[in-house]
């Protein structure tokens, strides 16, 4: 550990202790890292080696690192890998996956960088040490899990890096720098897949040449990346089967910073706290706008933080899916626009009518509200005996019922769906003389509208059935025949007969 805490990567960064955990409710993880990369940082860390109740980056990145290194030395490839793979992680660049961390050499090891850190204040990027971070992470990876052909190299907060450059995340431009930023990243690791399979590490894999746009917004990338396509096509042949992909594993995106898994777009311009997120700020930063100054023209009406189209990100997931085998899910297509809502308001001060009747002796009141012209717009189901939760779905029921013909449902349809519905309460209608009896209450609430909105007084009778409940009525005191009569059988059972074939 103590080459760790010495190596030169480290020095000079400030680090902070903080009090992190996995989960809420997992017992808390001091971790110790860099000030600059902040409490989520600390989180994903705990949650990337659970079970510790201390941390150190320097200390825990060494032991996945010097086990690489180790083998590096054994097979002859120098002694320079150690320092490269500390320098990628000390300056927030990359990351391994999950797995390398926790020296596990299963399931497809990747690594992934953020193109951000190599981009500087005055907009230059730094292709030469991107190129040289991914054939090392190939070369690290490989000497972490040997039996493993398929690896996932990867970039994260595509969105960030946009922001940065002044690009619209849902722009042709920003669509071809992502293609040529995978093409860059793919040829350098063919490079670095091919220099491997020199050493007769493993059969080959034939090259093929990524397609790369005819033009990239950022200056430099693309004649880098055509550089690097060129010399990887000389090669002819890899070790490995498949090299680029983006992992599913938050957890490392968060340890490097981003606030947009992989090539995501940004939701919102505010951060979990309320202020301004940091690729917003980075946003206006490329517009030579001050966040007064940005303040001042959205008070204008300016629309300064455009969010891309709803199609935008399945865009940019076909943009790299021909560069990158492993892709995550291809975001949902978008759905159709809702119409505009044809909700007709009642009047401030309406008409209408409150009816108190009684059914099978329990009371209610029907309230109406009604249009100008006589049309009935809402109603409201009061009940007196009932419990708290029967009359609040009473009252939820009068209020949908109500939106539904303020949206223009015919209430004949309610009539034939509501009427002859049996539940108890049931039985003769007191109070109401044009409802003489009904099968529930919303048998006669929707009886007594028909009377009085449709003129309908040609429903048929409510046939009320005697009282009964499960396992205890006349019907289930009933024997079938042929089976015997129980003794003594009593004269109500006798009149119940009933005949079974």
């Amino acid at each position: 550990m103590a080459q760790s805490r010495t190596d030169k990567s480290w020095q000079g960064i400030k680090l902070a202790t903080f009090e992190a955990a996995a989960d809420p409710d997992a017992p808390p993880v001091l971790v110790t890292l860099p000030a600059a990369w902040g409490g989520k940082a600390a989180d994903a860390l705990a949650a990337i080696l659970p079970g510790k109740r201390m941390l150190h980056i320097a200390e825990a990145a060494e032991t996945w690192i010097a086990p690489i290194a180790a083998r590096a030395h054994a097979a002859g490839l120098g002694e320079t890998i150690a320092p490269g793979l500390h320098a990628i992680l000390a300056a927030h660049r990359g990351s391994p996956s999950g797995n390398v961390w926790r020296n596990r050499a299963a399931g497809q090891p990747g690594f992934l960088f953020n193109p951000s850190a190599y981009l500087d204040e005055a907009g230059l990027f730094d292709s030469a040490a991107l190129g040289l971070d991914v054939r090392l992470a190939v070369t690290a990876l490989t000497l972490a899990a040997p039996a493993e052909h398929r690896l996932r190299i990867g970039f994260t907060d595509l969105n960030l890096f946009l922001a940065r450059l002044g690009l619209a995340y849902d722009s042709q431009e920003a669509r071809d720098l992502a293609v040529t930023l995978a093409g860059f990243m793919g040829a350098q690791a063919d490079i670095g897949s091919a220099r491997l399979l020199a050493r007769g590490a493993a059969p080959g894999h034939r090259i093929a040449p990524a397609k790369l746009p005819e033009r990239c917004a950022l200056p430099g990338l693309l004649p880098a990346a055509i550089t690097a396509r060129e010399e990887a096509a000389s090669l002819g042949q890899r070790r490995h089967e498949t090299l680029l992909g983006f992992l599913n594993e938050p957890e490392i995106e968060a340890l490097l910073g981003a606030e947009q898994v992989n090539f995501a777009p940004a939701l919102s311009a505010l951060d979990e706290a309320g202020g301004l997120a940091h690729w917003a700020l980075h946003a206006l930063a490329a517009r030579g706008l001050t966040t007064q100054s940005a303040l001042a023209r959205m008070i204008g009406g300016e629309e300064i933080f455009p969010l891309p189209r709803a199609a935008a990100h399945a865009a940019m997931h076909d943009a790299l899916a021909a560069l990158m085998p492993a892709m995550p899910a291809r975001p949902a297509a978008p759905m159709a626009p809702r119409g505009a809502s044809t909700r007709e308001s009642l009047p401030a001060r309406r008409s209408g009518y409150t009816q108190k009747a009684a059914v099978g002796g329990h009371k209610l009141f029907l309230s109406t509200g009604e249009y100008k012209d006589g049309r009935l717009g809402e109603i409201f189901i009061a009940l007196n005996k009932e419990g708290p939760a029967f009359r609040g779905l009473m009252d939820a029921f009068a209020i949908a019922v109500s939106i539904g013909l303020q949206h223009g449902v015919n209430l004949e349809n309610y009539v034939e769906a509501f009427t002859f519905t049996r539940f108890g309460p049931a039985g003769i209608v007191e109070g109401d003389p044009a409802v003489p009896a009904a099968t529930s209450l919303l048998d006669y609430v929707f009886r007594n509208l028909a009377v009085n909105y449709l003129g309908r007084t040609n429903l048929a009778p409510a046939s009320i059935d005697e009282a009964d409940s499960v396992g205890d009525g006349a019907a289930e005191r009933a024997p079938l025949l042929p089976l015997d009569l129980p003794a003594p059988a009593p004269r109500e059972r006798r009149r119940n007969l009933k005949l079974v074939s």
